[in-house]
């Protein structure tokens, strides 16, 4: 089990300005939901547009899938976006597994 932890750039150290990425990295399961939960709303909150990159992501469950769906929910009902990215193994076969990774796309 990998330590989960949450960081989150924005602004002129992303590729576009506007952006906000919140790096995820360890495992993402109930043990960590809320918290996750907390990050991804509080990006949405302060930017039009958030990433979330899962490139160091390495288990993730249904409630780490609950905390991105919530997190696009909001994005949604405030008129802004939230996409995943960098989805690796067990990880992209759980969002393509769940039909999440073509809601959840950057397209």
């Amino acid at each position: 089990m990998k330590a989960f932890e949450a960081r989150t750039t924005a602004g002129p150290t992303t590729a576009e300005p506007a952006h906000t990425v919140v790096l995820l990295s360890g495992d993402c399961d109930l043990s960590v939901r809320d918290r996750m939960t907390a990050v991804l709303l509080a990006a949405v909150d302060d930017a039009p547009v958030v990433a979330v990159d899962l490139a160091r992501v390495t288990f993730m469950d249904s409630s780490g899938l609950h905390a991105l769906v919530t997190a696009h929910h909001s994005a949604q009902r405030r008129g802004r976006r939230l996409y995943v990215r960098g989805a690796t193994g067990v990880v992209s076969a759980l969002l393509d597994l769940t039909g999440l990774a073509g809601v959840l796309s950057r397209d």
